[in-house]
């Protein structure tokens, strides 16, 4: 990757020595494998933390010491100096582990096949090329390209080293903000709805324009920088899904129900909800309402599922009903695999270990460091 003299490598060819499921843990039942890792957490004691994101299923996070969104689990493994961080989540979030943590804390990902599909729309090597297109179209501008946290650590790295920086989807509008400071024009990526919805928040709708990498004949950089906000053309598969017909459908079965969605959701279905905001935000939502309230879910069905569980009290539901699904990146963790590397611990061997390697960790670190500072 030429302008951020970064070494680098399509994302999911960069982890060779990650491996699949042994044979032997393939088809181990609920009740099998229970005890294991029970059995596996209390050997290792103190010397593991497991992590479960939000999106996991049931039986990942109920063994994990901490469940939330993916910014939050790293500051956590960070904070609890474990020897041995179990990540249940995808590779960018194991890879943003890594980067927090202190160098003799290990981070395992438990599949190799967790890969956010979303974060591979926006491999770097991908932006690298299109940058170079954006910034000669615009000679006297000062671009900062801002990533969302759901990216891969080299673009994270690639966005330090061009002056930019990452953000959650709580804090995207400050770091437009503290972009805006410093420079002309803001590149976003790699969620366009994010990038869209953040526009509108600061009152910068009209200043947006959306770059295809994925039709060499769409684009136009010239046309493209006269915008102030360029987002890039990437997308969460899971948030995509939803419509304002589901909106409008929920209110029609439940005339009481209030509706909470994420900023990844189309712009039309963030204007027609009641509350947009990031896992966190829809977690507090639902522990806030009072008993008897209606809460339809605009995000990945797990999540739902959890809130159902944990809030009796409150009738919460998916948004687009039985046509919610899950994340298929977040789907790989199966918790057979999370037997098998804690076994594999407990025997004195590490599995599927992430390790960001030393120049983009240190400059990943530098666009983390910044995002801190909105």
């Amino acid at each position: 990757m030429d302008t951020a003299d970064i070494e680098t490598d399509l994302s999911l060819f960069k982890y060779d020595t990650l491996e699949q499921l042994p044979p032997e843990y393939r088809t181990l039942s609920e009740s099998e494998r229970r005890p294991r890792i029970e059995a596996a957490l209390s050997e290792l004691g103190d010397d593991v933390v497991v992590l479960g994101h939000n999106y996991q299923r049931r039986e990942i996070v109920e063994h994990a010491d901490f469940v939330g969104d993916s910014y939050e689990l790293s500051k956590r493994a960070a904070e609890a100096d474990a020897e041995y961080v179990i990540f249940g989540g995808v590779t960018f979030m194991a890879e943003s582990a890594d980067i927090i943590t202190d160098d003799d804390q290990t981070v395992i990902l438990p599949s190799m096949e967790a890969s956010c599909p979303m974060a591979g729309m926006a491999e770097a090597l991908q932006v690298d090329a299109a940058w170079a297109e954006i910034t000669a179209a615009a000679p006297d501008a000062e671009i900062i390209p801002i990533t969302y946290m759901n990216s891969y650590a080299d673009l994270k790295a690639f966005c330090a080293s061009q002056g930019g920086l990452v953000c959650t989807s709580s804090n995207a509008h400050r770091a437009f903000e503290w972009a805006f400071e410093r420079g002309d024009k803001v590149l976003f990526l790699p969620d366009k709805h994010l990038g869209e919805n953040t526009a509108h928040r600061l009152g910068m709708e009209d200043e947006v324009a959306t770059w295809d990498p994925w039709d060499p004949a769409g684009k136009d950089p010239d046309e493209v920088v006269e915008s102030d906000i360029i987002c890039w053309d990437g997308y969460c598969q899971v948030h995509e899904r939803f419509t304002t017909e589901h909106v409008e459908q929920v209110r029609e079965d439940n005339p009481e129900a209030s509706v909470v969605v994420h900023p990844e959701c189309r712009r039309e279905v963030v204007e027609a909800a009641d509350v947009v905001g990031s896992t966190s935000t829809i977690c507090e939502t639902i522990e806030t309402a009072d008993p008897g309230e209606t809460w339809a879910i605009g995000t990945e069905i797990h999540l739902t599922e959890h809130l159902q569980r944990w809030h009796p009290d409150v009738e919460v539901l998916p948004l687009c009903g039985d046509a919610c699904m899950d994340c298929n990146a977040m789907r790989q963790i199966d918790p057979n695999y999370l037997t098998w590397v804690l076994e594999e611990l407990v025997a004195g061997r590490e599995r599927n270990v992430i390790e960001v390697a030393a120049d983009e960790k240190e400059l990943a670190g530098v666009a983390l460091e910044r995002m801190l500072e909105v």
